[in-house]
């Protein structure tokens, strides 16, 4: 892709860096990645494993090397209240599009409660929705429909943590206008609805590493599938 244009076109190693012993390198996607590189499409990929599989450190590392805040937010804010991020952002590169716009949101559902907190401590030229007066889902909805409006790159951490079913299809409205306006999303989930929206690219990651795959194929669609039709099935291996 010589003339690509999507704001991250490959991940790879930062030069001199390789698979090493030690975590976050010993998670079998982050090793692949290392060892492999990642290609990013235009448009919206998904990220979907079980929970350990390296899906939000990849995020999480991704948004940190394009330049947005690990504690979530746009490519200016700098909230920081305690680190918890891997150091895997200092072992990345980042192979970014011609011309590509460097605007960004990271939105990282286990820190947004702070956000808000920066928002209102950190006011911008125009009035902010009060997030924290509404509810959980709520607040999430409206900052995704607040800030995801710029073209650029968005990167999403389990945004499905907070919201509900028609929540969850509004979110997959906002990801398909995102992508169709020429912005690119990177989404770490566990929602078979979120990750149902038509033309993302789906990569599976779990003790393989990661390769890419189709909705219906996905292990997370196939278990939902299979609760629904029968939960007896399940619930009495635990109650």
């Amino acid at each position: 892709m010589p003339f690509a244009d999507h704001p991250v076109r490959r991940v790879t190693a930062a030069e001199g860096i390789r698979p090493s012993t030690h975590w976050p390198h010993t998670i079998p996607a982050v090793r692949q990645l290392l060892t492999d590189g990642l290609e990013l499409q235009p448009g919206v990929t998904f990220l979907v494993g079980e929970n350990g599989t390296g899906k939000s450190t990849l995020v999480e590392a991704i948004a940190v090397a394009f330049g947005l805040s690990p504690e979530g937010g746009s490519t200016g804010a700098r909230l920081t209240t305690r680190a918890t991020e891997s150091p895997l952002a200092d072992d990345l590169l980042l192979t970014r599009g011609v011309g590509a716009k460097r605007a960004g949101f990271f939105l990282r559902a286990e820190t947004m409660h702070g956000f808000y907190t920066y928002l209102e401590q950190n006011p911008g030229a125009r009035a902010e929705p009060v997030f924290h007066e509404m509810s959980h889902g709520e607040s999430f909805l409206s900052l995704i429909n607040d800030r995801f409006t710029r073209q650029g790159f968005y990167c999403l951490d389990e945004p499905e943590s907070a919201l509900s079913f028609s929540s969850s299809l509004a979110v997959v409205g906002v990801l398909g206008r995102l992508a169709e306006s020429g912005s690119q999303v990177l989404c770490a989930t566990h929602s078979p609805v979120i990750a149902a929206l038509p033309g993302a690219t789906i990569l599976e990651v779990g003790d393989w590493g990661i390769r890419k795959t189709t909705w219906d194929d996905l292990q997370l669609v196939q278990n939902w599938k299979s609760y629904l039709q029968a939960p007896e099935r399940y619930l009495r291996h635990v109650l």
